[in-house]
């Protein structure tokens, strides 16, 4: 909890003063000269609470003046960032990502255990992976066209709610297509710029960070067959640009085991990997090919990456707080509409 302007919390020092100047502006009473005239009845209720409007006018006060000073709660968090990598991370929403794909002994698509482990790649899972809260991330999903699903941010809170978006494209869709060296273009040309978005987001915080290393993780179960760029054309931009892939073949060459009326037989759902490509977009632009046949691989491939890419650090501060001045404002309206009730019928007073 903080308040943004605690200045005003100083009003409470003058609450004293103005209860001592209401308590001696009330009226005296009535005078009697013998005590013994009035009634010997025991005090009554209204009596004792006589004072309750009066309490109530003062905690009306009391938290107006809190609500003055703003107060906030929420999160604050000092993040080590100073040289950190820029990442885009380039995932194939084919119709062949829809296949199952085993991860931590459950099945799931192809496209679900990418997301996953993409996810513990970033935030961390406390075992293998530590997470990159000091790098910029971005991803780019693609099948016949590609798109940005997420600029390069160094808030990752963001990224979890773009990356469910992601969905598998319908096998009897025209899009239903696999344009890779279109979405290694498109990544690209986001790291090629991430210097003048890091500065659009951060301002002044963008002028102490420095981007160490740019990379691609580019992930595709299938061969390119769409797009305006060859795999190979797109590979010579990103090395223009000084930018690294690393690409990763996800579940094999494209048969999977089906279970039948006749067993277990295997079924051709692709051409599968494109291995030669993979390895010269790798080659060309001085990264890394691996295949991940299911999940375990797939984040056994991504600590290596995290090995591989390490980030130099300072002290950075990120700031998110919601302000709590209205709850505060309205009970105190509240507070001053019970008095005002209160004086007008329980308390009403003769002149």
């Amino acid at each position: 909890m903080r308040f943004a302007t605690p200045l005003a919390l100083l009003g409470l020092l003058v609450l004293p003063g103005l209860v001592l100047i209401w308590r001696r502006g009330r009226g005296r009473g009535l005078l009697f000269s013998d005590l013994g005239l009035l009634p010997t009845e025991e005090v009554s209720w209204r009596l004792r609470l006589r004072r309750l409007p009066g309490y109530l006018r003062l905690l009306a006060l009391i938290l107006l003046i809190v609500a003055l000073a703003r107060p906030q709660a929420g999160i604050e968090k000092v993040r080590d960032v100073s040289r950190g990598v820029a990442i885009e991370m380039v995932v194939d929403r084919s119709g062949s990502m829809g296949n199952e794909m085993n991860f931590e002994g459950r099945k799931s698509s192809r496209l679900e255990v990418v997301k996953q482990v993409f996810s513990e790649f970033v935030n961390g899972n406390r075992r293998e992976l530590k997470g990159r809260p000091a790098d910029l991330i971005g991803m780019v999903s693609f099948d016949r066209y590609p798109e940005t699903v997420c600029p390069l941010t160094l808030a990752h809170g963001v990224l979890a709610g773009f990356v469910k978006t992601i969905r598998v494209a319908a096998q009897d869709s025209p899009n239903n297509r696999t344009a890779i060296g279109d979405a290694i273009a498109l990544a690209a040309a986001r790291l090629h710029t991430a210097e003048q978005t890091l500065a659009r987001q951060a301002g002044e915080g963008g002028k102490t960070y420095t981007i160490k290393s740019k990379i691609i993780i580019l992930l595709t179960d299938g061969q390119n067959n769409a797009g305006r760029y060859a795999p190979e054309e797109a590979a010579q931009l990103a090395k223009k640009w000084g930018i690294k892939v690393y690409a990763i073949g996800v579940g094999g060459d494209g048969v999977v085991k089906v279970d039948t009326l006749f067993g277990t037989q295997l079924v051709r759902t692709g051409e599968g990997v494109d291995l030669q490509t993979l390895k010269q977009i790798a080659k060309t632009t001085g990264g890394s090919f691996w295949m991940a046949q299911d999940g375990q691989a797939l984040l056994a491939v991504y600590r290596e990456i995290d090995h591989l890419e390490k980030s130099e650090v300072e002290s950075v501060r990120y700031l998110d707080y919601r302000e709590y001045f209205v709850p505060l404002a309205a009970a105190a309206l509240i507070l001053l509409l019970l008095e005002a009730v209160l004086r007008c019928t329980l308390f009403r007073r003769l002149p």
